[in-house]
């Protein structure tokens, strides 16, 4: 089997963001999903923030978040979440969140309330969201897209085949596609985005199947990345895909039409978030009042 190599650079940056958010105790995803780019990102000041606690109200299968009864929300986290794009100087901050089925509208008004407090306090900055699916509810999904985040992304993270395997019982290939499509239809001029998580059991047409699927929702940029078994309480690795590979089906999403794809065994949805939302919109003609980092 291929191993996936990593290379780790500590420096005063990542420092200054592990203090910080331990300061303001405020969770990151970077941290409770174990993502293999933490070292990199955080050394260049990129994370993503992760409201509405640590602990999730689903099981889905290849997640390593911690999950069980949720605590009651923290009211003053938008305002604190705000504080360290400020403090850290973030020009483009990226925000998701556990699933919280436990509240009425699955979150959706702190997702609102934070996006909209760190664009008071950063008037400058570029904000991404990735977001559960609140049950299908699309009066909480308008909530969301009302505040005008520049990115919305929502994960099928699979194959039509594989999602009751791979996910909870409360999420649906189907749910997650019109999560997406009404996205567009609410407000066509925001940026969505989704990933597919890569060796859980799935074929190289059905990968191509849901690429096609994403698109005919109107998804803008799609993310592929390699599964890795953050335990063994999660679902095995039923394939360790190669550089070759990855590139192949990247070659064929541009093809079927997405504006920006990052495919790469270690790639995560929010992983090159700000190059993928410049060189989209780019692509796709519009403005996003500022240039790449390249």
């Amino acid at each position: 089997m291929d191993k996936v190599r990593l290379r780790v650079s500590i420096n005063d940056r990542y420092a200054s963001i592990v203090k910080l958010v331990s300061g303001l105790k405020i969770a990151t995803v970077c941290e409770g999903a174990l993502c293999p780019n933490i070292f990199e990102c955080w050394g260049e000041g990129v994370a993503t923030f992760m409201i509405m606690g640590d602990t999730c109200t689903r099981g889905c299968r290849f997640c390593y978040v911690k999950k069980g009864k949720p605590q009651p929300l923290d009211l003053e986290e938008p305002y604190r979440v705000a504080e360290a794009v400020r403090i850290l100087g973030l020009d483009y901050v990226t925000i998701t969140s556990v699933d919280r089925d436990d509240l009425p509208d699955g979150g959706a008004s702190q997702f609102a309330e934070t996006i909209s407090m760190v664009k008071r306090l950063n008037p400058n900055v570029k904000v991404e969201v990735l977001i559960p699916d609140f049950r299908g509810d699309l009066n909480a999904l308008k909530t969301v897209v009302d505040v005008k985040p520049d990115v919305i992304a929502h994960n099928i993270e699979t194959v039509r085949r594989l999602t009751t395997t791979v996910r909870d019982w409360r999420a649906g290939y189907k749910q997650s596609l019109m999560v997406l499509k009404y996205i567009k239809v609410f407000n066509p001029s925001i940026i969505t985005k989704s990933s597919i998580l890569l060796g859980l059991g799935e074929t190289f047409d059905e990968v191509i199947e849901a690429m096609r699927d994403l698109r005919s929702v109107g998804v803008d940029i799609l993310v592929l990345s390699q599964y890795l078994r953050p335990s063994p309480k999660q679902l095995p690795v039923a394939k360790m895909y190669k550089i070759e590979e990855f590139k192949i089906l990247e070659d064929i999403a541009y093809k079927i039409g997405f504006s920006y794809v990052v495919a790469h065994p270690l790639a995560r949805t929010s992983y090159k978030a700000r190059e993928a939302y410049y060189e989209a919109i780019k692509r796709l003609g519009l403005s996003g009042n500022a240039k790449s980092s390249n």
